[in-house]
């Protein structure tokens, strides 16, 4: 009679996994395998249910605490499919299980990043901001019901991952790419539109000769373009975090001063 060699992972087992990833993916984050302790920390059942003997099960352990680290979004997708691929060959997929990680963590964190670290809090945090300058707290509402949504959307992709496995990652790795693109144009867009609402910076000073007056506000700069110095502001601060000499803090005194400083002299006003 042959010896069993692994128990069937259920929806069950790898939820599980999910969580125990998510909720530590950063947590043990570090500089010398990032995430790799948190992979260890989520993987760690359900890869005792595929490998019965203690020597596989050690030798995947120690495969995991291997350098990874991606979007952590993105990673359930990769880890999900790890644990398919262990599944389905044992410890012989050890190898195949590491580079499979190491070749596709980086791009999934080009998508990650871009989509979930930049595009997904800098689109509803300025909506929220912005709704709640005006008294107004659906816009942090949405946000906190979004979050929520969201972690039951991870999990899913876990699952997703551990059942389209390799077949879902490199099929749609090019389709993804473009996703991440139009979602990069809607978020400018969005922000964009935002700035003359949020950003409040005008130019009280009026230029008079005789009986004539000519405001540099509304008869120039507004001529040239409306909310130009709103827009001019923005890209400035913008340069200025690509530039990464200044912190954020940093630039928030530097906008403050400003602010104070040419509203004292009467240069600048709202």
């Amino acid at each position: 009679m042959s010896e069993k060699t692994s128990d069937a992972v259920t929806k069950k087992d790898v939820r599980k996994a999910a969580i125990r990833y998510m909720f530590m993916a950063c947590n043990t984050f570090n500089y010398e395998n990032q995430q790799a302790p948190a992979v260890v920390y989520g993987l760690s059942k359900v890869l005792r249910k595929i490998h019965k003997k203690d020597e596989d099960y050690k030798a995947s352990l120690n495969n995991h605490f291997n350098y990874f680290n991606t979007t952590t979004w993105m990673a359930n997708l990769l880890l999900g499919a790890s644990v398919a691929m262990e599944e389905k060959d044992g410890i012989k997929s050890k190898d195949a299980v590491q580079a499979f990680k190491t070749g596709m963590m980086g791009p999934l964190a080009g998508i990650g990043d871009t989509l979930v670290w930049v595009l997904y809090p800098t689109i509803m945090g300025s909506i929220a901001g912005y709704m709640g300058l005006q008294g107004n707290p659906t816009g942090a509402i949405i946000w906190l019901l979004l979050n929520v949504f969201f972690f039951f959307f991870r999990v899913e992709l876990f699952d997703l991952g551990h059942t389209s496995g390799l077949k879902l990652i490199t099929a749609l790795g090019d389709k993804l790419n473009v996703f991440t693109e139009a979602a990069s144009i809607m978020g400018l867009t969005v922000i964009g539109a935002l700035i003359p609402s949020v950003v409040k910076m005008t130019i009280p000073i009026a230029f008079k000769t005789g009986k004539v007056s000519l405001p540099i506000q509304t008869e120039i700069l507004d001529k040239i373009m409306p909310a130009l110095l709103p827009a001019v502001l923005t890209f400035v601060v913008y340069k200025l975090l690509a530039s990464k000499k200044f912190s954020v803090t940093q630039i928030i005194f530097m906008v403050i001063g400003l602010a104070l400083v040419c509203s004292f002299f009467g240069i600048l006003g709202v």
